[in-house]
């Protein structure tokens, strides 16, 4: 689960031609904890995140402030949808952005959607929510999260679907929310059973 985000420390670290010794010293920590921090496997404890933010020349709180942005997101929401498909891989994208659609039809929370997904959520991924989260704002008649503006079409046209004998099917039927941005989905692409 951590994974890219021992990664990312890893990366803080060698940007700033630390090594894993000389971070420990600067954050407070032992070598060994270091090494464990950047291990894929290992489960950090927040007060040394902390240590490592400071040492790293992070702002002070920084940490705290977006571990409480996370837990005050919906689990339905689309941030948190973007972030299953982070952690989930990029096959359980249908899975995440179902059951974001099926609980904002039964909520019709505008909270579910403010939140933008996460910044590293794969550009397929990231169009397909932006292009429901619009699909589903004009089915309820809201304003579109200024967030959407700006998701970027993807570089080549994406059916969805796979299947090559639906292709033209999907070229006709697909909404402009999802047209505009290179995805090609077939009419009932978000009727649910």
């Amino acid at each position: 689960m951590y994974t890219s985000s021992m990664d990312s420390v890893k990366k803080a670290r060698q940007r700033q031609a630390l090594s894993q010794r000389n971070l420990a010293k600067l954050a407070g920590l032992s070598f060994r904890s270091i090494q464990l921090i950047e291990s894929p496997s290992h489960d950090p404890r927040i007060s040394s995140l902390q240590r490592l933010g400071n040492a790293l020349g992070l702002p002070a709180g920084l940490i705290e402030r977006r571990l409480a942005g996370l837990f005050s997101l919906s689990p339905d929401s689309v941030a948190i949808a973007s972030e299953r498909i982070l952690t989930e891989g990029g096959d359980s994208w249908k899975t995440c952005l179902f059951d974001f659609v099926d609980a904002f039809r039964r909520a019709k929370d505008r909270a579910l959607i403010e939140a933008p997904p996460a910044e590293e959520t794969p550009p397929r991924a990231k169009a397909l929510l932006a292009s429901t989260t619009e699909a589903l704002c004009s089915e309820e008649g809201l304003a579109v999260p200024s967030w959407c503006a700006a998701v970027e079409s993807l570089s080549e046209p994406w059916f969805v679907s796979g299947v090559d004998n639906l292709k033209a099917s999907a070229l006709a039927e697909s909404p402009a929310h999802f047209r505009k941005r290179g995805i090609f989905v077939l009419g009932n692409f978000l009727q649910r059973a």
